[in-house]
């Protein structure tokens, strides 16, 4: 298991270092633009449907599970048939999975945004410029950024950059990270939260995926 934490506090900070901190920053302009032009309100109005809902509502237990699901599963399967090859796989999306939760968490705690309605019914009135700016004054269940989209994004471009060449591992990939974003979107979280989910799990997989391509590469 010590593969799984090699380098884990260094990939934490890297994620806010240098350039990495770009994503951070584009989030959060992308957010107040998003936000203040209203569009996060418009499309909560607009993509309120019963259809979308029983086709998408999936992504929120889906978002929550594979990524506890899928690294044991490759962890199991690299123990037992001794590949290394999934054993650094598990690792490397079980560390994307934990790095995604804890920096989505900790914006969570201090943005403390309100989450949308389940359901538009009129008389329903736009709180979707409502932040509870300060500690915990939301929790870090709800809010911004999406936890859900934040992670599936993350391990998505981590196996990416673990398996460039792979089309398979490329699809599914993005595959999952979109049905994940589309479906809190349209459900738990506004559209600006998944926007910025997004963008922060880019830099936090690609940060990942690139030290562990490096330490897999060492073990060749």
């Amino acid at each position: 298991m010590r593969a799984f934490f090699v380098n884990l506090p260094k990939n934490v900070m890297k994620c806010f270092a240098g350039y990495n901190v770009l994503w951070h920053l584009l989030a959060i302009i992308l957010t107040y633009i998003i936000v203040t032009s209203g569009f996060d309100w418009l499309y909560f109005k607009s993509s309120r449907s019963s259809l979308l809902l029983s086709l998408f509502f999936p992504a929120v237990r889906l978002g929550s599970r594979l990524p506890i699901i899928v690294p044991l599963a490759l962890y199991a399967i690299g123990k037992v048939r001794k590949t290394l090859k999934a054993l650094n796989t598990a690792y490397a999306l079980g560390q994307t999975a934990i790095i995604g939760l804890l920096i989505s968490s900790f914006y969570k705690a201090f943005t403390g945004r309100v989450h949308p309605p389940r359901l538009l019914s009129q008389g329903t009135t736009d709180i979707s410029q409502d932040f509870r700016f300060g500690f915990l004054r939301g929790g870090v269940f709800w809010g911004w950024p999406s936890s859900h989209t934040t992670i599936a994004f993350a391990m998505a471009v981590s196996l990416l950059m673990l398996y460039p060449k792979n089309n398979i591992t490329r699809y599914i990939a993005i595959s999952y990270a979109l049905y994940i974003g589309f479906g809190v979107s349209i459900s738990i979280h506004w559209f600006s939260d998944v926007v910025a989910g997004a963008i922060i799990g880019t830099g936090i997989g690609v940060v990942v995926g690139k030290r562990f391509r490096e330490y897999i590469t060492k073990q060749i």
